[in-house]
């Protein structure tokens, strides 16, 4: 199931060139019975499979009793309970030279692991999936991005959406005009201070319309703040 993305496009490139290591540890390889089985039923009833906790923890045991284990380095349950994955969680997990992620699945992942082994418990969203694979994905190529030299233009990481507090603003490309719709003609100016103030407006006006809730806790200027403020007076918003 990682296979793909992780030797496909930009994830794939930093691996090849040494920048991102990547180690999938199958839970399997780590049971006790002859079935190898990782789940088994809740107890008290209910349905659905819990994981069991013995595979996950010698699989962590293994790890760290690699030389190059830090005993700082994140375990992260990847879980529907976790707090929610933030770009400021992003940079922060990206200093670290090691993180250990603990896929969820099934019915969920008995609680002593939560409890006693994993450093942090995250989620991807506000939903739930099959399984906490994609969210490892989600969560690697996060972080992976954030690792100099993997994305090749670093101005490309300083401008992302949520990086800044906020979201992106418009992007365009040739041609200038498409099926008689135009390139904002500031964008063709070349005065790179207007461009410049073009596109922190509308990053602010996209926020505004799509994340509201991104601005209170935004870095704002005086003149951003009123700018704000006319978004708010535009009749085509109260509409």
């Amino acid at each position: 199931m990682f296979v793909s993305p992780f030797t496909d496009s930009i994830i794939g490139r930093a691996r090849g060139e040494g920048l991102v290591d990547i180690k999938v540890h199958n839970l399997r390889d780590y049971a006790s019975d002859h079935s190898n089985s990782v789940d088994d039923y809740a107890f008290g009833g209910g349905p659905g499979m819990v994981m069991k906790p013995e595979p996950i923890f010698k699989s962590i045991d293994v790890l760290r009793s690699q030389p190059s284990f830090n005993e700082d380095t994140p375990i992260i349950l990847l879980s529907p309970q976790g707090r929610t994955l933030t770009q400021p969680d992003v940079e922060q997990f990206a200093k670290y030279d090691d993180i250990v992620l603990i896929c969820g699945h099934y019915e969920g992942v008995d609680e002593r692991v939560r409890q006693y082994l994993a450093t942090d418990e995250v989620s991807v969203g506000d939903y739930v999936l099959t399984g906490g694979e994609l969210a490892a994905m989600v969560m690697i190529d996060s972080v992976a991005r954030l690792i100099p030299g993997v994305v090749g233009s670093p101005e490309s990481i300083q401008g992302d959406s949520f990086t800044i507090g906020l979201l992106q603003h418009p992007q365009y490309t040739r041609p200038s005009k498409f099926r008689g719709w135009a390139v904002p003609d500031v964008l063709l100016s070349g005065d790179h201070a207007k461009i410049a103030q073009w596109r922190r407006q509308e990053s602010l006006r996209n926020t505004f319309i799509s994340r509201p809730d991104l601005l209170e806790s935004a870095s704002l200027s005086e003149d951003e703040l009123n700018f704000i403020q006319g978004l708010y007076d535009d009749k085509d918003f109260q509409e």
